[in-house]
Parts: structure tokens; C-alpha cells; sequence
């Protein structure tokens, strides 16, 4: 329990300086977001409306006190208004986030799919030509950029195929293949050595030689032992890569129009909306802290050698 809190305690503190960063940065960023705000096309505002505005939205006290305010407004749930969207940040984080969400978790069904069979069949068949294919597979996978792949998806089965939208504005079904797909390929390259990794590792233990000399089947030996122990330094990773897809894959959701946080985030930094930037980032932080932090939960859970030292 006591593990817990400091967890929790550094989380807090980690947050008010991500906060602070992330909000200093965007009060001395060149433009008036005043202006931004109450400028569209060729539309002119007047110098007075424009002072109005500023103390309506508290932009012209002073920094520290702007910072106060925002960081009581987060603390209650409001993050101001975004600029573009003409809408609260935490509505509009909400929306990019649906997809966002929907995207990491068939993702991670690929990348488990692809994967944790090739990572078996590679460390199976160490030195063998299974072994050469997985292993050469994964190093070509590894070099290739997400967004040139993606492109090359799109290309073959949205544009030549036709069998998926080349553009998907809303969340469908059709429309996620391909952007999932892509990220799959892209992180299934790390998934692929890292499980071998550990299946290797396993298979040369000794609880393995002595269950081999009970006369117990590779089959066996393979499902019933050593995935079991090789789950946990699996987590690691999986956890990173959750985070990493919550966050928002900005690049591939711009090459699909997929309607993500992240490709809304580049939007607003396009348009300068600072309010909604800060929300991103601040989003950021908790998602990969949350994600460290129940991460950590699950080793104790998992690993009874943990258990016993947390008891004590």
C-alpha cells in the first residue's frame, strides 16, 4: 500500500510540471490567440473587441495567475475552450479519443495474432530456416517507415483493390483495417524478437531439461511452462505499446483521415489552439503514466515472488 501511494504522489507532482511545461510553452508561443479566435477568412476585429475578449478569458493578467486558474479549471474537469472547435477541450478530446481508443485495441489483436505465433515458431525452430524467415522478416519489418507502408496499403488494397476506403472521415469497420493493419506490421517487428527472446530463454532453464526427463512432450512443456513465465517481461512492452497507441499514432491518422486525437492534435497545433495542445499533452501524461502504473500492478499480481515481498 505504501508502494502505492509514493506511486501515486510522484504521479501528482510528475503532472502539475507536465502541466506547467506544456502551459509556459504555449504562453510564449508567437500569435495572438485572441485574435485566432475571433479572426476568420478575411474578417477584421477591432482592437477594443479584441481587449474585451483578453479579459473575458483572463488572458491579460499575469502568467502565473493564468496558469492558477487553467490548472483549477483542470482540476474540476474544465480545460478551457478550444479555439478552432469553438467548444470545450475535454468534449472535443472525448471525440478524438473514441476512435483513438477503438484503433489501439484492434491493433493490439493484430499484433498478438501476427506476433506471438511467428515468435514461437522462430525460437522452435532456432537455426533452422523457419528461424532465418521470422528473424529476416522482422528486420525488414523494423526497417520500414509506418508511414511509407501505410501508403503502400493504401495504394494496393484501397486504391487498386477497392477493398477499403482510401479515406475514412468517420469510425467504420472498413475503414480500420488498414490503419490497424499498418501499425500491426509496424509493431509486430518488436513483438516478433522479443518473444523469442524469452521463449529462448525459458527453453534453456532447468525446469524445462527436467520436465523433458519426465518424459513430457514439447507440445506440453511449451503451453503448460514456459509461456506461463514468459508473460511477464511481455507486459513491459505491451503496456508501452498501449500507451503509445492511446497517445494518438498522429502520422498513420493523417495518411487514413482516421478521425483519432492524435491527428486531431497536429490540427490544432496547425491552428495554433493552444488550449486544446495543452489538453493533448496533459492527456498524454496520465495515458503512459496510468499505463506505468498498472503495468507495475500486474507484476506484482503475476509474479507470486512480488506478492510475497509486498506482504512482508
Amino acid at each position: 500500500m505504501k508502494k502505492i501511494s509514493n506511486r501515486l504522489a510522484q504521479m501528482f507532482v510528475t503532472l502539475i510540471g507536465v502541466s506547467f511545461i506544456t502551459f509556459c510553452l504555449a504562453y510564449l508561443a508567437p500569435g495572438d490567440p485572441v485574435a485566432m479566435l475571433l479572426e476568420s477568412a478575411d474578417t477584421i476585429v477591432s482592437e477594443e473587441v479584441l481587449e474585451k475578449t483578453r479579459k473575458e478569458l483572463g488572458l491579460d493578467k499575469p502568467f502565473i495567475v493564468q496558469y492558477g486558474n487553467w490548472l483549477a479549471g483542470v482540476v474540476q474537469g474544465d480545460m478551457g475552450m478550444s479555439y478552432s472547435a469553438k467548444k470545450p477541450v475535454v468534449e472535443k478530446l472525448s471525440e478524438g479519443f473514441a476512435g483513438t481508443l477503438l484503433l489501439a485495441f484492434v491493433t493490439i489483436i493484430f499484433v498478438l495474432i501476427i506476433s506471438l505465433p511467428l515468435g514461437i515458431w522462430s525460437a522452435v525452430r532456432q537455426n533452422e530456416w523457419p528461424d532465418y524467415v521470422v528473424r529476416f522478416l522482422a528486420f525488414i519489418g523494423v526497417s520500414m517507415p509506418s508511414f511509407w507502408l501505410g501508403l503502400i496499403l493504401l495504394y494496393i488494397f484501397g486504391l487498386k483493390l477497392g477493398w477499403f476506403p482510401i479515406a475514412s472521415s468517420t469510425v467504420t469497420a472498413k475503414g480500420i483495417v488498414l490503419p490497424a493493419l499498418t501499425l500491426a506490421i509496424y509493431q509486430s517487428t518488436k513483438y516478433v524478437r522479443q518473444v523469442r527472446t524469452v521463449i529462448l530463454d525459458e527453453l534453456h532453464q532447468d525446469y524445462v531439461t527436467g520436465a523433458r526427463a519426465r518424459g513430457l512432450s514439447e507440445s506440453a512443456i511449451l503451453w503448460k511452462h514456459v509461456l506461463p513465465n514468459a508473460v511477464l517481461p511481455l507486459i513491459t512492452l505491451l503496456g508501452m505499446s498501449i500507451g503509445w497507441l492511446l497517445g494518438g499514432v498522429a502520422v498513420i491518422e493523417i495518411v487514413f483521415s482516421w478521425p483519432g486525437i492524435g491527428n486531431m492534435a497536429v490540427r490544432a497545433i496547425m491552428m495554433r489552439d493552444y488550449p486544446l495542445i495543452e489538453g493533448f499533452v496533459l492527456w498524454i501524461a496520465i495515458v503512459y503514466m496510468a499505463i506505468n502504473f498498472l503495468v507495475d500492478l500486474s507484476y506484482t499480481w503475476l509474479d507470486p515472488k512480488l506478492r510475497k515481498g509486498e506482504q512482508r
